[in-house]
């Protein structure tokens, strides 16, 4: 065919130039009407009527003359950029075009890839996503990661970061979206204003959860915190999940590792238990002291952490195993075998104090069952609180909360709960005479915040 079919120039079939005077040849002029009418056939109408049958080819243009244009605007339109990519210029600016979005569900850690932009990836477990090299991975790529089934850890390549920092932590049931700069990394902040919001100090101070019980299998050195949060003041940290602590061991991160903040688990003793919040992950641990105040904690293990609350506390027994015990709504804990803190131990007129086994460091109300006997037959004693000072017992002064002996040398019984002093002792004092009096501890209410 006279037209060229890669550059698209008409040429008239040879023949068809006659000169003045020239007999027509009729082959040539035939083949070159021929032509003509095939050629004009192949042409796209101006007006719409027919269709194109075979791709439309279009000058690659540019920026600012694009290959396919308007008669009106003809800076406006398709062009081909470099490296092969379709542009779409607008008024003479360029116009990004996104990559197509792909969803793909994860169950472990992943490293993303350049051909990863735009992607959607659902971990439904713990994991953690190496992003690669910032200049590998350009300027504008972006990527969204949804936790949902676990917390997701974002880690950049080498020393570079992401929001400022070496890692970002999804929590479970969160988002994020991540873009590169081409040197750095950063979020949509959403993490960053979850956790703001989180650490507004107006919400309140309480315990959730984290139910302290003696673990199952160890009972006698581990202790298992069930899942929860707690707060206190501007801080906050929560649990999905239950964890393990052990009291025979310093503190080391992570459910199952040791817990005290410093020395070795001691006989008789009382370790209050803190929530931690680490600092560059906002994941839950805990840590035991004999401290009964966040002052008090040895924090030379906890670099990097961020001491919560106190929510719990556990005793030792004389051979420095944690007593058994079952902790119940509004933070009242229950021995599963009752302490006998006094064995016919003397009381008299004189008001005495006796330590029990309590929480040591601050006051606890104690829950109490006690016998009492006498010689003399209208004795009767009082138990009390410290803090009301030594309080004088029988009927014409302060009463008595242990019966009046009927018979001399019986037994009288009775129960309360009593607030004891920071040194876990209560009062004890008779009305008249002497005696001895059994004292069991059922167990002891330890606020720390909890309602349920």
């Amino acid at each position: 065919m006279p037209r060229n079919p890669s550059t698209g120039v008409y040429s008239k079939p040879a023949g068809t130039t006659p000169s003045v005077g020239q007999v027509i040849d009729p082959v040539p002029w035939n083949a070159l009407t021929t032509d003509l009418g095939n050629e004009i056939t192949n042409s796209l109408p101006r007006d719409g009527s027919a269709p194109m049958v075979a791709p439309l080819k279009a000058a690659g243009g540019t920026v600012s003359a694009p290959g396919v244009g308007f008669a009106s605007t003809p800076q406006t339109g398709l062009y081909l950029k470099g490296g092969g990519l379709l542009g779409f210029s607008q008024n003479g600016v360029d116009v990004a075009f996104d990559k197509g979005m792909v969803y793909v569900a994860k169950s472990g850690d992943y490293t993303a890839l350049a051909s990863d932009d735009n992607a959607v990836h659902r971990f439904t477990a713990d994991a953690t996503v190496t992003l690669t090299a910032a200049a590998t991975l350009g300027a504008n790529w972006h990527y969204a990661v949804i936790a949902d089934g676990g917390d997701v850890t974002i880690v950049p390549n080498g020393s570079e970061t992401i929001d400022g920092t070496a890692t970002l932590v999804v929590p479970d049931g969160y988002s994020a979206f991540i873009i590169c700069s081409g040197s750095a990394f950063f979020s949509n902040k959403l993490m960053t204003r979850l956790l703001s919001k989180a650490d507004s100090s107006a919400v309140g101070d309480f315990v959730v959860g984290l139910i302290l019980s003696n673990n199952s299998g160890s009972p006698n050195t581990h202790v298992d915190f069930a899942a929860g949060s707690a707060r206190s003041g501007s801080s906050f940290v929560s649990n999905s999940s239950s964890i393990t602590k052990r009291i025979n061991g310093t503190f080391a991160a992570g459910p199952g590792a040791a817990g005290l903040d410093t020395g070795s688990v001691a006989a008789s003793a009382t370790y209050f238990t803190y929530a931690l919040r680490k600092d560059d992950d906002q994941s839950f641990d805990v840590v035991l002291s004999t401290s009964a105040t966040i002052a008090g904690v040895n924090t030379a293990l906890l670099t990097g952490y961020t001491i919560v609350k106190c929510i719990g506390v556990v005793l030792t027994d004389a051979s420095s195993n944690i007593r058994p015990f079952i902790l119940y709504p509004r933070d009242e804990y229950t021995f599963v075998t009752p302490v006998k803190d006094a064995v016919s131990a003397a009381i008299s007129t004189t008001s005495a104090l006796l330590a029990l086994t309590v929480p040591n460091g601050l006051k606890a109300k104690a829950k109490l069952r006690f016998e009492f006997t006498s010689s003399a037959t209208t004795n009767a004693a009082l138990l009390s609180d410290p803090a009301q000072g030594a309080l004088v017992a029988g009927a014409g002064t302060d009463g008595a909360n242990v019966g009046t002996i009927q018979l001399a040398s019986g037994f009288a019984v009775g129960s309360q709960e009593i607030w004891t002093n920071t040194s876990r002792q209560i009062r004890m004092v008779l009305a008249g005479s002497t005696g001895s009096i059994w004292i069991w501890t059922d167990g002891f209410h330890f606020p720390c915040g909890r309602s349920s």
